[in-house]
Formats: C-alpha cells, sequence, structure tokens
C-alpha cells in the first residue's frame, strides 16, 4: 500500500550572521525532545508559503516577511510519512516566543550545540554550511600564475570558500601541480575544495569530489568522499543525485556561455523546471554573476556557481 506523505512546511530563519533558528518539540508530542526547524502541515488550499507564515505566528509570535525555497525530504517516521518543504527566510517581524511551551535557540553550524536532532532535519546541518558562491577554477584560460594570483585574492577577502577544481584541458601532471599549490591555500584559508571526476585520483587529498554529468550517469552509489556534489542539466540528473544521497548540484547553464557557444540557455523557467522538486541545494550555473544571487535565492537555488565571473 502506497503512503501518500503529509505536505509540511519548514521555515529555516537565517540571521545575518549565520546563525538559525531552531527548536525543540515539546512534551506530548510525538518524537518529544527532539530538535527541529519550525513549521507544521499544509492545511487545504494553503501555499507552502501560508503555511509557514501561519505556523510561525501560531507557535513562536514571528511574521515571516520574506522566505524562498530551497529544497524538500520525504521523511518516515514511526508516527508519520511527511514530505518536508525546506524554505530559507531571510526577513520576519518580532521576536521568537515559546507560545507552545517549546524551548527555542538560535545556532551557528560551526558552533552546535543543541542535541538530539529529528532525522528529517539533519541533512540542514550539512546544506547549512554551503556558502551563496560556488566557484569553480578558470587556469587554463587565466594562465596558471594569473590564476593562483586571484586566487590569492578571493581567498583573502573571505571568497572561494567552496572551490571546484576543474581543468579538463591539463594532463595528470599539469593537474597535480595545480592542485599542490591549490591545495596548500585552500587550506590554509580553511576553504573547502572538491576535485572535478575527470581528475578523480586527486579527490583522496581535498574535502570532496564534484562528479560529471557523464560519471553521475554511472554511479550506483554515493563516492567514498566526505562532499560530494555533480553537475546537472534536467530534472532526472538532479532526482539522480539526490537518490545518491549527494551534497549539492550544479544546475545549467542558464544562459549562453562562452564554454558552451551557440548553445541556449534553459533559462530561470527551465531551472525551476528542473530542479523544482529537488532533495538538495542546487546551484545555478551560466552566465551568471554575483549580481544574479537574488534572482537565484528567489528561483529556489542554492546560490550561484561561477567560473569566469568568480575571477
Amino acid at each position: 500500500m502506497t503512503v501518500v506523505p503529509t505536505e509540511v512546511a519548514v521555515g529555516v530563519l537565517i540571521r545575518p550572521d549565520g546563525s538559525f533558528l531552531i527548536a525543540q518539540r515539546p512534551a506530548g508530542k510525538p518524537m518529544a525532545g527532539y530538535w527541529e526547524f519550525p513549521g507544521g502541515k499544509l492545511e487545504p488550499g494553503e501555499s507552502v508559503f501560508e503555511a509557514l507564515r501561519r505556523e510561525f505566528i501560531e507557535e513562536l509570535g514571528l511574521t515571516i516577511t520574506q522566505a524562498v525555497p530551497w529544497a524538500q525530504r520525504v521523511v518516515v517516521y514511526p508516527h508519520a510519512t511527511v514530505r518536508l518543504h525546506f524554505w530559507r527566510a531571510y526577513a520576519w517581524q518580532g521576536e521568537p516566543q515559546s507560545l507552545e511551551g517549546q524551548a527555542w535557540c538560535w545556532e551557528h553550524i560551526d558552533a552546535l550545540t543543541a542535541e538530539p536532532w529529528l532525522a528529517g532535519a539533519l541533512p540542514l546541518r550539512r546544506w547549512l554550511a554551503l556558502p551563496d558562491v560556488y566557484t569553480i577554477s578558470n587556469a587554463a584560460e587565466l594562465g596558471v600564475a594569473a590564476f593562483l594570483e586571484r586566487l590569492d585574492v578571493r581567498l583573502a577577502g573571505g571568497g572561494a570558500r567552496l572551490l571546484q577544481l576543474r581543468e579538463p584541458l591539463f594532463d595528470d601532471a599539469q593537474f597535480g601541480a595545480l592542485f599542490r599549490e591549490v591545495r596548500a591555500r585552500t587550506r590554509e584559508h580553511g576553504a573547502r575544495l572538491l576535485v572535478n571526476s575527470r581528475h578523480r585520483r586527486f579527490a583522496s587529498e581535498a574535502e570532496g569530489l564534484h562528479l560529471t554529468a557523464a560519471d553521475l550517469a554511472t554511479c550506483t552509489v554515493r563516492p567514498e568522499a566526505d562532499w560530494c556534489a555533480a553537475s546537472c542539466h534536467d530534472a532526472g540528473e538532479i532526482a539522480r543525485a539526490g537518490d545518491l544521497g549527494l551534497d549539492f548540484a550544479v544546475f545549467g547553464p542558464l544562459q549562453p556561455t562562452a564554454s558552451h557557444p551557440g548553445a541556449a540557455g534553459c533559462g530561470w523557467k527551465g531551472f525551476v523546471d528542473g530542479t523544482g522538486s529537488t532533495m538538495l541545494p542546487v546551484y545555478a550555473l551560466g552566465g551568471l554573476t554575483v549580481a544574479d544571487l537574488a534572482t537565484a535565492r528567489q528561483h529556489g537555488a542554492q546560490g550561484v556557481a561561477l567560473m569566469r565571473a568568480a575571477w
């Protein structure tokens, strides 16, 4: 017998310093004592945003004024099967109040204190560590020396916190030499380095692996990497990345790019159509800049992935 999940809106309130609001399930509710992101069931005819506004007013006395879709997951609990619609909120009115007798606190991903967490909330402990911008290397076009100089500037300024080293024109010797230079710099600045699967043998020395769409298609299990991502171009590839339990994906191109001359981009409608039921955060890629970040969020993206525009 097929179980139809209960639709649940979940709000992740994020302050400018990166801290986020969680609440503890009170006594008398299933899974009492576990921490979660606040929210509740959608009532008939309600949108996710409408449910979020209502639930936060009823439970915490907060009025959400701005929220954007993020991802969704189906979770099976002993008492219910739910589809969690995670939305990020950056603007609200009021201060949290315990209107249902629940404890609440502001946490930061780098200094978590609350335990235990509900199973449905656990993936967000990874997602919240992702920055707004996913940076992709472009050393072959810029020249290695110029690329490393610009990387130094970005790292020193707090940029390139998540970097994919992707150089398809480099042979193993060239890539290995560049990898050692980049690896030393990202370690010094605490940035996370992923290696493109074209250069898979170097991934064990980095924080993770980024699968090409071709390599994603041949995967049957999640690769053994701390962080694992994939490039996707359609809804089927996004679904596969989610089924494999990858940490995030990149979707595009949204606009024509120098890397794909003559190819039309999917545009924001194509992005939404391809990622609308995603089970993991997705960066928008292709002809974008940091100025497109707000638009990307409004369409459900984690942020923007930048190659040429990053350097």
